[in-house]
């Protein structure tokens, strides 16, 4: 009985594990189809088809900057929150400015 109840807790481990990874797949911008594009959380028809377009018509995104030059409407904002779903240029997720930056230090008062 105990080595059912294992494997039973087992396999929802496995299975659990599989649709998180399902769940946050990795989609880069310069080889997904419009059907992957669309699965990126916050990422619409209306901008996966911009994307597909623009890639289309000029080429393959060489980076993030370059994507969010290209694409109407793809902010750094935008580009940050579909990074951090799963969008991919070139293979790499957008560095996030914030972790790079260094504080002011306070002015005098």
């Amino acid at each position: 009985m105990i080595k059912s109840l294992f494997k039973i807790h087992c396999l929802a481990l496995i299975f659990g594990c599989l649709f998180f990874t399902a769940a946050r797949a990795q989609v880069d911008a310069n080889f997904a189809d419009q059907a992957a594009l669309d699965g990126v959380k916050g990422l619409g028809p209306v901008m996966s088809h911009a994307i597909l377009a623009e890639r289309r018509r000029n080429g393959l995104f060489k980076d993030w900057p370059d994507l969010e030059r290209r694409v109407k409407g793809m902010g750094e904002q935008r580009s940050l929150a579909l990074s951090e779903a799963g969008l991919l240029v070139d293979g790499r997720g957008r560095p996030n400015p914030e972790h790079g930056a260094r504080r002011k230090a306070p002015g005098p008062r």
